[in-house]
């Protein structure tokens, strides 16, 4: 009851309860900040995980832009229903070039960082087009018009040079060779040997199955790379971390 007492006559003054509430929020933002002065870096660095190409660069900025984060997170949590539904659980260096990061904290539609590969482009194409021809229960709403608008990369090379301001590691080489690469990734035919040399693995398809370059060819290479990067049957985490 004594201890009732001193608790209540703490609810009661208004002033001593906001000076020590500010007194328990300070020392816990100490305790969680200031060891991140003394770190290097927050993110374990993962063996494979490199920017997005100019393409998949501008087909997540279609995705932002349709709010597709609103309904599917990229955030796969370490649970073990989490895992076994969608793969290993997300890592943060996956995200590490991502400007803003989509993990998210709500789900309409399934989780989307391991969908790269998962589906063939043709079925992505047919997903957006009409998403209840494919999954009959889906509220997601038709984006067949992407496939009239045509992308010809005029902006992609300003837009790495932002992403390189804010650390992206785009070199001067890359931004200088972003049209062209933006280009090459959706022509089988083309010579992609510049694209290789300087993404490393990355896939190379007329994502959309017609000639002409389009809003839906950048948004499924975006979505056939999520998940990719990190080869996770050789993955071992760092136990020092």
């Amino acid at each position: 009851m004594a201890f009732l007492d001193k608790h209540k006559k703490i609810e009661t003054h208004a002033t001593l309860l906001m000076v020590l509430s500010l007194l328990v929020v300070t020392i816990g933002g100490i305790v969680e900040i200031a060891p991140l002065f003394y770190l290097q870096n927050t993110i374990e660095k993962v063996e494979g995980v490199r920017p997005y190409t100019p393409l998949e660069l501008a087909g997540r900025d279609i995705y932002i832009r349709e709010g597709c984060y609103v309904c599917h997170s990229q955030m796969i949590r370490p649970m073990r229903d989490e895992v076994e539904r969608y793969g290993h659980y997300s890592l943060a260096a996956e995200s590490m070039y991502d400007h803003p990061f989509q993990w998210g904290s709500k789900r309409t539609g399934p989780d989307l960082a391991r969908v790269g590969g998962r589906y063939s482009d043709s079925w992505h194409v047919d997903h957006m087009t009409n998403p209840q021809a494919v999954v009959p229960e889906s509220v997601m709403p038709k984006y067949s018009y992407l496939l009239r608008q045509e992308v010809d990369g005029k902006y992609i090379a300003g837009i790495m040079s932002t992403h390189a301001m804010v650390g992206v590691p785009y070199t001067e080489d890359m931004i200088a060779a972003a049209k062209e690469d933006f280009a090459a990734q959706a022509d089988p035919n083309a010579d992609t040997a510049g694209l290789t040399e300087r993404y490393g693995k990355a896939t190379v398809s007329n994502f959309d199955g017609q000639p002409a370059l389009t809003e839906m060819d950048a948004l499924i290479a975006y979505l056939q790379v999520l998940g990719t990067m990190v080869d996770f049957t050789t993955f071992t985490p760092d136990p020092t971390r």
